[in-house]
């Protein structure tokens, strides 16, 4: 129950009480004060009469008893107005939510039961309000993944439709072109088959949640295993891998193939939009309770105004924007989902000199 400072209860109960108790209160002092006037009047001419015949068919106690409740219920009603109309002003509140008018915010007037109502329908009318706008990002989420899907899927369908079309046909010169028309389709099935396997990960991630397998890890040997890994890539793209820091101690607790799944997105990346560096750099350190990774590339770097979204579902940079790099646009979202479910962070900066995405780990003991 709500109390002041000074201790004194200020429920609705307590303020009607104290409102009935001034009513008598005032109710006495006016009837007390207008029998006293009335006794003076009543020694004049023109209220003698009046007054005697009140007296005599109605009688004197009983007039004074009927004026005082009278004035009772007349005090009352003026004591009790502020309380009866800010009980109004919550009514009217109401309705203006129940149309739909979400934005009406009721006044805080009081720190009684029904100061309690008003700040309950406010939070109530903004909780509202919060689900109904996140329904809608959610349905505007869909129509974007919808649209994302549809083009991703249908520009290397069609590419492939075409030279499957030329091959039907026998619109080709010799075994030469037919071999080089048959590379292309295959390339762009690889591709489009990459895109689907991303895209069923990410929804299946954000739809189901990850269950992780969690154990103990060593990081930096998981880490070394996968710049080996990657060699052939690196040499194709002209570029090497290198390390820096680690540890034998830098434990997590890990599902150990969605890790790699995240640390490989990372590494490719790297590789896709480093090639004009001759880098990729992958810096282990510890900091206080997390383990830090840094994969780096030293390529172009990222537009300011791409950073904020580069983690979103089927978002690529300018630069990057169609699918010959190779990147499906969920990569980094699936590695933000997977790093996050493992009760770590990602981010990223850019700038001229280096790209760094920076993943934290929480640490754990042998």
């Amino acid at each position: 129950m709500p109390v002041r400072n000074d201790g004194w209860m200020v429920s609705l109960r307590w303020k009607f009480a104290l409102a009935f108790g001034k009513s008598i209160l005032f109710a006495v002092a006016t009837v007390f004060v207008g029998y006293s006037i009335v006794t003076l009047l009543q020694q004049t001419k023109p209220f003698e009469a009046p007054i005697a015949w009140v007296v005599n068919h109605i009688g004197s106690n009983t007039a004074m008893i009927l004026c005082g409740s009278a004035l009772v219920l007349l005090y009352f009603f003026l004591f009790s107005r502020q309380i009866v109309d800010y009980l109004g002003e919550i009514t009217h509140g109401l309705r203006e939510i129940a149309k739909g008018n979400l934005d009406h915010e009721l006044e805080i007037k009081t720190s009684d039961e029904l100061g309690v109502v008003a700040e309950t329908v406010n939070q109530m009318a903004r909780q509202l309000q919060q689900s109904i706008e996140e329904e809608r990002t959610a349905e505007r989420t869909k129509n974007d993944l919808i649209t994302g899907v549809s083009h991703d899927l249908r520009t290397p369908l069609t590419s492939i439709l075409g030279y499957l079309e030329l091959i039907e046909n026998s619109r080709y010169r010799d075994e030469v072109e037919l071999h080089y028309y048959v590379n292309i389709a295959y390339e762009k099935t690889v591709n489009l088959k990459r895109l689907i396997d991303d895209l069923f990960d990410y929804t299946y991630l954000h739809n189901h949640g990850l269950q992780p397998s969690l154990e103990p890890l060593k990081l930096t040997a998981i880490l070394q295993q996968l710049a080996e890994e990657f060699v052939p890539s690196l040499t194709a793209a002209g570029m090497s891998c290198r390390l820096f820091g680690g540890g034998s101690d830098l434990l997590i607790r890990a599902d150990a193939k969605q890790l790699v799944r995240a640390f490989e997105n990372l590494i490719s990346n790297a590789i896709r939009y480093g090639r004009d560096g001759q880098f990729v750099d992958i810096r282990i350190d510890r900091q206080a309770d997390e383990a830090v990774v840094q994969v780096v590339n030293y390529g172009e770097p990222i537009p300011p105004q791409d950073i904020p979204f580069i983690f979103d579902r089927f978002y690529r940079v300018d630069k990057a924007r169609t699918s010959h790099a190779g990147g499906t646009g969920l990569g980094l979202a699936i590695t933000r989902s997977i790093v996050q479910m493992h009760g770590g962070s990602i981010a990223v900066r850019s700038g001229r000199a280096e790209t760094v995405f920076e993943t934290r780990f929480p640490l754990t003991q042998p």
